[in-house]
């Protein structure tokens, strides 16, 4: 997929393993440094993120520490859910050199106590995966009570399911209604 530049949306339904769909709200935000005043907004009612990095660009992983720094901080008070997502897996088996070792990743991963997948969107690997993965833990959190559904804070809401007769590729179209200004 051709990369971000400023902000894109997305919606998706995931499924979890008690079969509940959830309804995801999706901001790919842009890495570079000159759109980092735009993204701040966006973590607002956000319950998760997925800290990407390319596996073939060392600086990319130096930077998920300040990423995540900054995700906790706008997040706050809630503490969001991540996962460390090295992408790009398929430049590598296609023979590019490996810049951030899968045992490093999963080091900085497990200091943190977050979750880790490599991936590649070009030909989808895991790419499903690394969603289900946040989204399982948020519900889990959800069913624990460690997220509580709040008056003015819109970044978990419950009560609304569509009957299941409708194809979830539904709310994959409603992205392309959204507009902005």
């Amino acid at each position: 997929s051709d990369p971000t530049v400023g902000v894109d949306f997305f919606a998706r339904l995931i499924e979890v393993r008690n079969g509940t769909r959830i309804k995801l709200q999706l901001w790919d935000t842009a890495g570079q440094e000159r759109f980092r005043s735009i993204t701040k907004s966006y973590y607002r009612n956000s319950v998760g993120a997925l800290l990407v990095y390319d596996i073939c660009n060392k600086e990319s992983f130096d930077h998920i520490p300040d990423w995540m720094t900054e995700a906790k901080r706008y997040i706050e008070p809630h503490n969001p859910v991540f996962a460390l997502v090295g992408c790009k897996l398929d430049l590598v088996r296609a023979g590019a050199a490996r810049e951030v070792t899968e045992e490093e990743a999963k080091a900085f991963a497990q200091r943190h106590g977050i979750f880790h997948i490599e991936t590649s969107a070009k030909t989808g690997l895991n790419v499903e995966q690394a969603f289900k993965a946040v989204t399982q833990e948020v519900f889990d959190r959800i069913q624990s009570g460690q997220y509580k559904i709040e008056d003015g804070w819109d970044g978990i809401k419950t009560g609304f399911s569509r009957p299941n007769h409708l194809d979830g590729n539904l709310v994959e179209a409603e992205s392309a209604k959204s507009s902005c200004c």
